[in-house]
């Protein structure tokens, strides 16, 4: 097997065909899963005259886009390979990937809420030790620059992108 190489992603054609498969939601999945692990798994292309053509991994291409990313890992695969290989509906490491990518976002999902939840209790006893002794913090020192809280956890994506945009980071 070819060893994976960094594309452009403007020099990837995407045929029409490959297009209308394009499940939004997959890709939403796929993004955040790069945000976490990174891209795992390279797309395929082939060669065809003086460009790139997609033979395999649309939802990765497209999630590295929503990342702003510029290149993505892939492996060149010769025309003839490209043209023999089963509809991506038809192959079974496809629907492994699927209930992979689905258990990750789970138990991502429940270490979230027991993070969430553990944060809430340790509010909660916060609460009750500032009644019983007052302090003074930088939220109560009138003196102290507005802007220097920390930024909430964005909730979704989107917000995540947004976010990172605004404060002119890279990712």
């Amino acid at each position: 097997m070819p060893k994976p190489e960094s594309f452009p992603i403007e020099k990837i054609f995407v045929p029409t065909k490959i297009k209308k498969a394009l499940n939004p939601e997959i890709v939403a999945e796929i993004a955040e899963s790069m945000l976490d692990i990174g891209q795992q798994t390279p797309i395929s292309v082939r060669l065809d005259g003086d460009r790139l053509v997609l033979v395999e991994g649309l939802h990765r291409l497209e999630a590295c886009k929503a990342l702003g990313e510029t290149t993505i890992l892939g492996v060149p695969v010769p025309a003839e390979l490209a043209q023999h290989k089963p509809l991506l509906a038809e192959r079974p490491e496809v629907e492994a990937e699927r209930i992979k990518m689905a258990r990750l976002k789970q138990l991502r999902l429940e270490k979230e809420a027991a993070e969430a939840s553990a944060s809430a209790s340790r509010g909660a006893g916060a609460t009750e030790a500032s009644r019983t002794r007052p302090t003074k913090g930088v939220r109560d020192n009138p003196k102290a620059s507005p802007g220097r809280t920390a930024k909430p956890a964005p909730k979704s994506l989107s917000a995540w992108i947004t976010q990172q945009k605004g404060s002119g980071s890279r990712y």
